[in-house]
């Protein structure tokens, strides 16, 4: 879909669209989710905005029911697989089988594996070979999937989000730097508040939840994503949001001290882009007409943390990148 395809009447039926059904969303996602409405609101970013998420939790919180409710909400098929040592790339994309016609003749015919979908929740994806991951990581840059030298297109939209286990490390490939950063936003979920606990242990132990109602389709989906690119943004705000990211690299003019001392590599291009992109879905969704500071700072912590390496010295100093992101943000002036 091309950005001459929506009419200015149209993208402004869009907007109104997407303003009106942002209360429904979180309604719909209320019947099964309780709290974590930082997470939900990260996860629609980036689907709005067209990226990937990477998600980090202990077991048990929820983190398949979210992205299969939300997947509900916009009447998307959803899959899941569950990522272990001995998965294999053909598991994931799919794999030719010899397969006999009517006729008696013989034929490869392609069975596609579960990543065609529109969302997919790729759970511990930590859990897999590195061969295994960077299939999943090719679909999720080009959209297309290549066996036996035949590409295969992905359905649009496409949304991966992937889990990973913060506290279990032994067995696992953790991914390398430069892949991380083909995630949108590293969206950390934590444990809920005991009383926000209280409400989830009562309600699943006593009566079973009410369906979801699907809001919106996949096309409709597609056309937020010419019209988020629309949303205008002030070039000081733009500039902000590059200085922000160019203060996360060490040793370079003007970085500040902090980060010369605690941070051993710091965050690329693809962070800024993230940050204003991201921006402009959040600018939309909370119903303004053009994208503020205060929207590129709410991201910074989703966009930065897993683009951003600590040194050594600063996990012996106990510094947490957490830390070092709030930091950056009290220091870096807005100059808007």
């Amino acid at each position: 879909m091309s950005s001459t395809e929506i009419s200015m009447e149209d993208e402004a039926r869009v907007v109104e669209q997407l303003c009106e059904g942002r209360d429904r969303i979180y309604a719909e996602l209320s019947k099964t989710i309780i709290g974590q409405h930082d997470v939900i609101e990260q996860l629609l970013i980036s689907l709005f905005a067209g990226g990937h998420c990477l998600i980090t939790g202990a077991p048990g919180l929820a983190k398949t029911l979210l992205v299969r409710s939300v997947a509900q909400i916009f009447h998307l098929n959803f899959g899941r697989i569950q990522f272990t040592p001995d998965l294999m790339p053909a598991d994931i994309t799919g794999t030719e089988i010899l397969e006999e016609s009517g006729d008696g003749h013989r034929e490869m015919k392609f069975v596609k594996g579960p990543i065609f979908a529109n969302v997919i929740l790729a759970d511990e994806i930590n859990r897999t070979p590195p061969k295994t991951q960077a299939a999943l990581l090719e679909a999720m840059q080009e959209h297309q999937v290549t066996a036996a030298g035949h590409r295969y297109d992905l359905e649009e939209p496409f949304f991966v989000l992937a889990t990973q286990n913060p506290i279990e490390m032994e067995g696992t490939y953790p991914l390398p730097e430069a892949q991380l950063d083909r995630f949108m936003f590293n969206v950390l979920i934590d444990y809920l508040p005991p009383e926000d606990e209280l409400s989830v242990v009562m309600q699943t132990t006593s009566q079973r939840g009410e369906p979801i109602v699907p809001l919106f389709s996949g096309e409709d989906i597609l056309r937020f994503h010419e019209v988020v690119r629309r949303v205008p943004i002030a070039n000081e705000v733009g500039e902000y949001a590059v200085r922000l990211v160019g203060a996360t690299r060490p040793d370079r003019d003007g970085t500040p001290d902090f980060i010369n001392q605690w941070v051993s590599w710091g965050a690329g291009l693809r962070a800024a882009q993230t940050l204003v992109i991201g921006a402009k879905a959040r600018a939309l969704l909370s119903g303004s007409a053009h994208v503020r500071i205060e929207d590129i700072q709410a991201l910074a912590h989703p966009a930065l943390r897993h683009r951003v390496l600590l040194s050594y010295k600063a996990e012996a100093e106990g510094m947490t990148i957490e830390k070092v992101i709030d930091r950056l943000l009290s220091t870096i002036g807005t100059n808007v």
